[in-house]
């Protein structure tokens, strides 16, 4: 391992940051270490690769400090950072929700495709409300409800959609899935818990050991959360609406039969980025 350059300048602290994350099994250390010096010194990444030499504040430093920590200990970065991209917007994130992944962008895509005109969208298990904020980012007219089982999450789609300037078109509520609901809707969307309740243990640390478990796990067979979707999207689902369900790998065809055990058509399986079958499209 190469010396870094002693001193208090960006580039140092980079150095350094970067061969403690390595240390701890970071996979991209340095990259990782850029993006929190940069929110420890409100800029930007690439303002840090432009000036390597500039001096980084002792305030900015404790902060960089404790950032650095919890990532040796496997937090993920999205909690450290506090926020987190999804289908070019920004989300708040916190340990009570997810963190928005890329294949889950694969709903939006199959949503927007099948339904583009929904005027009224449901979102099952909202998390950060990534999902149904970026459908309605791209449908102007549309309105639409989230709900999820933590009131923490709940609270928290509910800020992003004020930040990214949807509140007027969105509530978010808390409670068991759609129990409570009435009322039909164009689209529904989810992302529900899918993971065998077995395999959560063997998950890299970052997901094991941080993102909640409600969210996570599926049940002995991953489909316990599909199973109390199925009776409640037939009745919320509007004539010629579509739901579009998050699929774990290999779970196609048991999702479609438990949606045609409640007269729910299977549309399309549509894979993601990774040619995996991650998003199931289902209609009356």
């Amino acid at each position: 391992m190469s010396a870094c350059e002693p001193g208090e300048s960006v580039g140092a602290w980079l150095c350094q940051a970067g061969q403690l994350l390595r240390a701890a099994a970071i996979e991209n250390p340095r990259l990782e270490a850029r993006w929190m010096l940069a929110e420890a010194m409100a800029t930007t990444a690439e303002v840090l690769l432009r000036e390597p030499r500039a001096p980084v504040a002792p305030e900015a430093s404790a902060r960089f400090t404790a950032m650095l920590a919890r990532r040796a200990r496997r937090e993920p970065l999205a909690y450290i950072l506090g926020h987190a991209g999804f289908w070019g917007l920004d989300f708040e994130v916190s340990p009570a929700t997810l963190i928005p992944r890329p294949d889950s962008e694969t709903i939006v895509e199959a949503a927007l495709a099948h339904r583009p005109g929904a005027g009224r969208v449901l979102d099952l298990g909202t998390g950060t409300g990534c999902l149904l904020l970026a459908v309605l980012s791209e449908i102007p007219d549309a309105w639409g409800v989230g709900l999820d089982l933590r009131p923490g999450a709940a609270a928290l789609a509910a800020r992003n959609a004020a930040r990214l300037g949807m509140a007027g078109r969105s509530a978010f509520l808390a409670g068991e899935w759609a129990e409570a609901l009435t009322g039909r809707f164009d689209l529904i969307l989810s992302n529900p818990p899918y993971i065998e309740a077995a395999v959560i243990p063997e998950l890299m640390p970052e997901v094991a050991g941080h993102e909640p478990g409600s969210a996570l796990d599926g049940g002995a067979d991953g489909l316990d959360a599909y199973r109390a979707l199925a009776p409640q999207i037939a009745r919320l689902l509007a004539p010629g609406g579509v739901a579009v369900l998050e699929l774990g790998q290999g779970q196609g065809p048991d999702v479609s039969a438990l949606m045609a055990g409640q007269g729910l058509e299977t549309r399309e399986i549509r894979p993601d980025l990774g040619e995996i079958p991650r998003a199931l499209v289902i209609s009356r």
